[in-house]
């Protein structure tokens, strides 16, 4: 089988065929090299889709000194090239060996040898040696990424004698038996995975089988660095179809293994989780509401439909919903039991972190939002649930829309029939009074003021008050943004009067000592209070 290939693509295969039948002419003592470009790029390729991730595999030498013979091939017959980049091993990055980045043309290539692997079996860091194209074939994760095109040929290669007919029948199979596949290298079992959500395919039987091993799972816990767990989950959810990876996830029992969280905060933890199945179906109405026709409406999904990150935290959050509302204990510090798990179990970064915590919390003040729940005035009520910092901060990467979004499917929850894929009788009354409260903050103009500063910031306030700047502020700067919310016209004049009047009548309260006897007096601030009385 052969590849239609781009000029580029044709211009570099012609380039590396040349340079090894020159390297022969100059070497004829040495076995000729062979170079073919293996994995993701041949699998693309025959998929339809683009590729610019070029690996070539060599057969008697190893990466560096057949890119450094090749610069100067290259440079020789003014062909376009860069610099060449030594890539050390890094077992840990699922860098198992040396690797020689070298840019041809405008397109940076990886070049590394042909090699086999044998595992200990304590480790998933194997001993490398020169291997043959079946045995490095052999070594891969899935059938699909281990096929080869050979550039002097022009031809695929499928030592396996599986690739192709996987590819064509959409499956995910390992090339060697499944279970020996997983245990020397269980990170295989998270990327069977991704590649099945990333392309739709199937996993194979006996695949299944094996990942859901209990020794196997043990390893994946055990053998695997969690940052690894992390890399591949954060692909996955970022991919086209992050439910069927979910599916996957719980119909394999791999539940605590991917979302692992350490014993010590799992025998601190306050209480139960509930059911594993719980985020598998948080993540299934999350799907439902992105993608069915009849939600279309839904504004406040519009963010998830266009970014894949808001994507990706709002199925993570959708699938650690059993732990959503526990916490654990860490340095004698209370800690929500689903930072836990993506700080230690995924290792994912401080935004996701905070971001995911923020999901939860927020769904705790937006559940059933219906607008009897909003005391008048309703701009102000409303509008500071909006503006509390765990539905909507740009810092901690909260956005109102998301938390509405996440809310509206934790009260589904109730409501979904797992096995048949849909909504219940009752969930209409749940979408109707989501549509009505959001069609009613955008009536009240709330989605401009939610984004708006305080029109008194914490210094003009102390100045105000006559008071220290400190954490007592903090809750009349609460009280400011209410009054603006309340009157969204209001000067900064008016609302130092405001202030002044409020901390007057006693309706707020200043912490320090004789603080109301010391508001300003004279200039901008008797001339407030004086306005404040006559209204």
């Amino acid at each position: 089988m052969s590849i239609t290939l781009d000029p580029r693509e044709d211009q570099i295969c012609t380039i590396l065929d040349d340079y090894a039948k020159f390297r022969k002419q100059e070497h004829p003592e040495e076995p000729a090299v062979e170079c073919r470009i293996a994995g993701g790029w041949v699998r693309d390729k025959l998929l339809g889709l683009a590729s610019d991730d070029i690996d070539v595999a060599l057969s008697t030498m190893t990466g560096l000194p057949f890119a450094l013979g090749l610069s100067g091939f290259c440079k020789e017959r003014n062909v376009p090239c860069g610099k060449f980049t030594k890539i050390e091993a890094n077992p840990e990055k699922s860098k198992h060996l040396e690797t020689t980045k070298f840019d041809v043309l405008g397109l940076e290539m990886d070049f590394v040898n042909l090699r086999a692997e044998d595992y200990a079996a304590d480790s998933r860091v194997p001993v490398q040696r020169f291997g043959t194209p079946l045995e490095d074939a052999l070594r891969r994760d899935l059938t699909i990424n281990a096929l080869f095109y050979n550039v002097h040929t022009r031809q695929v290669e499928d030592y396996t004698e599986k690739g192709l007919t996987d590819l064509k029948n959409g499956i995910c199979r390992t090339p060697m038996p499944p279970r020996q596949t997983f245990l020397d290298d269980p990170l295989r079992v998270p990327r069977a995975i991704r590649f099945s959500s990333r392309f739709n395919f199937s996993l194979d039987p006996e695949l299944q089988a094996a990942a859901a091993l209990p020794e196997v799972k043990d390893a994946l816990i055990q053998k695997v660095s969690r940052e690894r767990v992390g890399i591949e989950m954060e692909k996955t959810l970022k991919g086209p179809n992050p439910l069927l990876a979910i599916h996957h996830i719980h119909k394999l029992t791999l539940y605590k293994a991917i979302y692992w969280l350490t014993p010590a905060a799992t025998a601190t933890l306050s209480g139960e989780p509930l059911a594993e199945d719980t985020g598998l179906i948080a993540a299934s109405i999350l799907h439902h509401l992105l993608k069915a026709p009849d939600t279309a409406y839904l504004t406040i999904l519009s963010r998830a439909r266009e970014d894949a990150q808001v994507r990706k935290r709002l199925y993570l959050a959708a699938d650690l919903t059993p732990y959503g509302n526990l916490t654990y204990v860490e340095k004698k510090k209370s800690a929500p039991a689903v930072e836990g798990i993506i700080r230690e179990g995924l290792k994912l970064g401080n935004h996701d972190i905070t971001s995911t915590a923020c999901l939860f919390a927020a769904s705790q003040l937006l559940t059933q939002p219906v607008l009897s729940r909003f005391p008048p005035p309703e701009r102000k009520s409303i509008g500071l649930v909006l503006r509390n910092s765990s539905v909507h901060d740009h810092v901690k990467g909260a956005h109102w829309e998301d938390s509405m979004a996440f809310s509206l499917v934790q009260d589904l929850i109730p409501y979904w029939d797992l096995h048949a894929g849909s909504l219940d009788d009752g969930a209409e009354q749940v979408l109707r009074a989501y549509e009505l409260f959001v069609a009613r903050i955008e009536a009240l103009g709330l989605p401009a003021a939610i984004e708006e500063k305080p029109r008194l910031d914490g210094k003009e306030i102390a100045a105000t008050l006559n008071i220290r700047p400190g954490p007592a502020i903090a809750p009349i700067l609460n009280s400011v943004v209410g009054w603006q919310l309340e009157h969204p016209e209001g000067t900064k004049e008016e609302g130092r009067a405001w202030l002044v009047q409020q901390v007057e009548q006693g309706a707020i309260k200043v912490d320090t000592p004789g603080a109301a006897a010391k508001v300003q007096r004279g200039g901008d601030g008797e001339g407030a209070s004086k306005r404040a009385r006559k209204k």
